[in-house]
């Protein structure tokens, strides 16, 4: 432990983690987002393993069951669907293909975007301008109505759905990073890499891309939601991925006709779907001002003397 000149020792500071989590707890909302978040991550990885079978079995007896009836099995709690599925179930294994398509989109096209954008905003003018034109191209067509033209010509598996949606988001990423590039590669410290004669690879990848990946992880948060929004326009629509395979919004679609009757069958997978966009949508907030280091003060706890 360092030791002042006073002699009075100086307080080492927090782990970086454990420091990460105290600015979490300071912001509740985030914090119970991010609890949230995780639950939903587990159901999409553990969901499929443990409960696939009983959110597939067909019960005709508890046909459009009513929630809330805990004298029956706890699959059964917020109801059953038209053939007697419990829909607790379902939405725990639904979770699955939700996440991993919105993730899967999110992941290619913060990949694709960024590493276009580090090219466009750090190469020659030429280079520069093909590549934003690619992106005005893509987004001179709404994102919802291209993937709807893709999907008609193509089977609506979970693969060409990521697809599709990376195509459509990657404009976002590549535009952002090319901004902060050229902002970045004027400053001081890129210059000084510069003059001591380091190659482009090395002032990109240690220098520029250290600077410009948080804003980039920020804007992915909050895509994400975007992302998985879409994914369920597409399901209900029903263009999306078709069953036996399941997501949120498929189960939405499949509850329409039952609005009337059983308004339980759309509500609670629409429910997990405002939930999950709401609690990304808190924690964006939160990682912006987590990542800032002007505002960051705002987070940051009281060291203990």
């Amino acid at each position: 432990m360092a030791v002042a000149e006073t002699g009075a020792p100086i307080p080492e500071p927090p782990h970086p983690a454990l420091q990460i989590l105290r600015m979490l707890w300071r912001d509740k909302f985030a914090f119970a987002a991010t609890l949230f978040l995780l639950v939903v991550i587990f159901c999409a990885i553990f969901g499929p393993m443990l409960f696939e079978d009983v959110a597939t079995r067909q019960n005709l007896r508890g046909r459009n069951a009513a929630p809330f009836d805990f004298s029956k099995d706890w699959s059964f709690w917020l109801g059953g669907d038209a053939l007697g599925r419990p829909l607790l179930a379902r939405i725990i294994v639904a979770a699955q293909n939700t996440i991993t398509v919105a993730a899967g989109a999110v992941a290619c096209s913060l990949a694709i975007g960024t590493a276009l954008g580090l090219v466009a905003g750090y190469t020659s003018r030429g280079l520069s301008q093909v590549i934003m034109r690619l992106a005005d191209v893509i987004m001179s067509f709404p994102s919802l109505l291209l993937a709807v033209i893709v999907l008609y010509m193509l089977e609506p598996s979970v693969g060409n759905l990521i697809i599709v949606l990376a195509i459509t988001r990657i404009p976002v990423y590549l535009r952002t990073s090319r901004a902060e590039v050229l902002e970045v590669r004027e400053r001081m410290f890129v210059q000084a890499a510069q003059v001591m004669g380091a190659s482009t690879g090395r002032i990109v990848f240690r220098h520029i891309l250290p600077v410009v990946f948080p804003t980039l992880i920020t804007i992915a948060t909050l895509d994400f939601a975007v992302v998985m929004l879409a994914e369920s326009s597409l399901s209900f629509l029903g263009i999306g991925i078709q069953p036996p395979e399941i997501t949120w919004g498929l189960m939405v679609s499949q509850g329409r006709p039952y609005l009337t009757s059983a308004w339980w069958l759309s509500f609670w997978p629409g429910l997990a779907i405002i939930l999950t966009t709401l609690s990304l949508n808190l924690l964006s907030n939160w990682m912006r001002t987590a990542l800032d280091p002007v505002q960051r003060w705002r987070l940051e706890t009281r060291r203990e003397s």
